[in-house]
């Protein structure tokens, strides 16, 4: 699976979200056109702030759909209609693999709380 996702990556996400994760330049600073450039996807972006199910409808949705915010202008594609949902998960899982074990750790807790509160 990691490796269908790292191959996946490298074709729909790296040339934006960078090669080794790393995201466009100047990412937190909106470009002149009003949409952020593509964060990246390494432990210093905030990717892993955020539970798998956010991710995953993430890339699944577009970012405007998953946020609920129908006027929100990105660059980012939803993915849904173009790469099956095992492949997205594919993706996530290598993105993950590439973590350093504090941030895999983190995110894992953070999944563990986020999964507490849906069963509440």
């Amino acid at each position: 699976m990691l490796k269908q996702g790292a191959l996946i990556y490298q074709v729909r996400c790296a040339s934006c979200h960078g090669v080794k994760l790393e995201g466009q330049a100047n990412w937190r600073e909106r470009a002149p056109d009003g949409r952020l450039p593509a964060p990246p996807h390494d432990e210093s972006g905030h990717t892993w702030h955020h539970p798998d199910d956010v991710l995953f409808q993430l890339t699944k949705d577009g970012v405007a759909k998953a946020a609920g915010l129908a006027d929100y202008a990105t660059n980012m594609p939803a993915f849904g209609d173009s790469i099956s949902d095992a492949d997205i998960v594919a993706v996530l899982s290598w993105i993950k693999s590439q973590w350093p074990p504090e941030t895999r750790s983190q995110h894992d807790e953070l999944n563990r709380q986020a999964s507490q509160r849906s069963q509440h």
